[in-house]
């Protein structure tokens, strides 16, 4: 059943769509929302998260998921729509990435918390960005050698550890929010697993598109039972206005700060493996070939988005895995799809009312759906492990050792906080710097900078993916492709993140991967 779902769209037709089409605007307003959908909930779940953490107002809040949703409109629009030699022209949603989740909570509560965290953030945000879009301009045998970085052991490694350091922070959220005046209480685990039962059941029991947003459909869920119950409150709403504009700086002159700087383009090194893996699923998916000059305006529009985003109060950007998965799911290609997405996205943002609903969603029910979120990152990163022969005492080592490290800053934080430099800490203090840092310096260590792109691999080798992933990998056809042309497993793997990734081998004739 879901084989035949997948040759439909949401209005029941078959659509075969080329990527460069532009369709009538009802079907460009219909496709363009139910991209939305898909991908609002990841969207908005990480200004949440990290503008929880740093202890903002609720009207600061509201804010910080209008900038988010404002900037992913614009990256959205110059990833598919392209402008001169920046952006794939390809059918890629952006948004900010799970990645810096957890660096950007150290880095801003280095900084104190709050608005003057942010302002860290944001200096090492536009940094990142500049250096990740200089780094796109570069010849293609230097974007290979750094890509040659990340094998899968690698990749691996930091996704799983990505996972297993942000599940605590959906947790958290789960138990009530960390210095909540009711953080523990049984009645938010209530909240939060009534949430995550009524995910896992949409998406072992609905069809393609419907598993797709469950992440959504659960948050709607979970907050409507909390509000008839008491436990949700809108007070805010009608406080916040219909039109709101995101300004640049808003919240004061970007503060840049060495450490942070470096942790950031740390993270943006990984978000780089992300896209291009991404841009190779993609272009396999609406029959596009790819080539290093399109990976390398995909990076671009990263760079730009990213340092974009840091002007205009938002995070670093990253082409999103999930829709990935529904470009693949209901067939429909057309790149201008996307772009219609983007202008969906900034009207959003530029609603706080909208927002404002957002921010009112309990923490309980929050924390349920991150939860399910980050455990299918972590799972993911497990899948891409299942490539690597970890028989081989090195590779078994490069595994053991970095997620050792990944869990220091949790179980002894005494030594960031009372022991360290404050700058040194703000670098430091977070699993998945140590854990990538770790994974990269190991590999180096036992299996050295190999010639050839490690992720490169036959069919037969690689491993199952999931309905929210594409069917197969490119083969490497142009001469000098070789090297980069199977970092679609990366992407591949990412794209089980995507909250239609439950589905197996049985339901798509395929089977998950990160």
């Amino acid at each position: 059943m879901a084989r035949v779902a997948a040759r439909f769209s949401v209005s029941g037709e078959p659509s075969t769509h080329p990527v460069d089409e532009v369709l009538p605007l009802p079907k460009l307003a219909l496709y363009g929302f139910q991209h939305v959908l898909a991908f609002y909930a990841g969207a908005v779940i990480v200004p949440i998260i990290v503008g929880g953490a740093l202890g903002l107002t609720t009207e600061q809040l509201v804010y910080l998921i209008n900038a988010d949703l404002f900037t992913c409109g614009i990256a959205s629009i110059i990833q598919a729509w392209g402008i001169g030699r920046i952006g794939a022209r390809l059918p890629l949603i952006q948004g900010v990435t799970f990645t810096a989740v957890s660096p950007m909570i150290a880095i801003g509560l280095g900084a104190g918390g709050g608005t003057a965290g942010l302002l860290v953030i944001y200096g090492a945000v536009i940094t990142a960005g500049i250096a990740t879009f200089a780094f796109a301009w570069l010849p293609p045998k230097a974007f290979r050698t750094v890509m040659r970085l990340f094998p899968p052991v690698v990749t691996g490694t930091v996704i799983t550890v990505l996972g297993i350091v942000l599940i605590p922070v959906g947790l958290n959220d789960a138990a009530g929010g960390l210095g909540s005046p009711d953080f523990g209480d049984p009645k938010n685990f209530a909240y939060a697993g009534g949430t995550m039962l009524f995910i896992l059941v949409l998406m072992k029991l609905g069809k393609p598109f419907l598993s797709s947003i469950s992440i959504l459909i659960g948050l709607v869920g979970g907050t409507t039972v909390a509000f008839l119950l008491g436990d949700a409150k809108f007070g805010d709403v009608s406080n916040s206005d219909w039109i709101g504009i995101t300004t640049p700086f808003h919240y004061g002159a970007p503060k840049f700060a060495w450490f942070p700087i470096l942790l950031m383009l740390i993270v943006m090194l990984i978000t780089m493996v992300e896209t291009t893996g991404d841009t190779y699923a993609v272009g396999d998916i609406v029959g596009k070939e790819i080539d290093s000059e399109t990976v390398a305006r995909a990076l671009r529009a990263d760079g730009a988005a990213t340092a974009l985003g840091g002007v205009l109060n938002s995070f670093p950007y990253v082409a999103f895995a999930e829709n990935v998965g529904l470009v693949r799911m209901t067939k429909v290609k057309s790149r201008f799809v996307v772009v219609a997405a983007g202008v969906f996205m900034i009207v959003l943002g530029l609603i706080p009312k909208a927002a404002a609903i957002v921010a009112a969603v309990p923490h309980g029910v929050l924390g349920g759906a991150a939860t399910v979120m980050f455990a299918m990152v972590a799972l993911a990163g497990i899948q891409t492990l299942a490539k690597v022969d970890l028989k081989e005492e090195k590779n078994a080592l490069v595994v053991g050792v970095s997620l050792a490290f990944a869990l220091l800053p949790a179980t002894v934080p005494v030594l960031f906080k009372d022991h360290m430099d404050a700058d040194l800490s703000s670098l430091l203090n977070s699993g998945v710097t140590l854990g990538a840092t770790s994974a990269i310096v190991l590999n180096l260590i036992f299996n050295g900078l190999g010639k050839s792109d490690p992720h490169q691999t036959s069919r037969a080798e690689l491993p199952a993916q999931s309905s929210a992933a594409p069917d197969a990998v490119p083969e490497a056809e142009a001469p000098g492709e070789a090297e980069t042309v199977a970092e679609a497993t990366v992407g591949a793997a990412v794209a089980a993140t995507a909250p239609g990734a439950g589905k197996t081998a049985a339901d798509d004739g395929a089977a998950p991967a990160s």
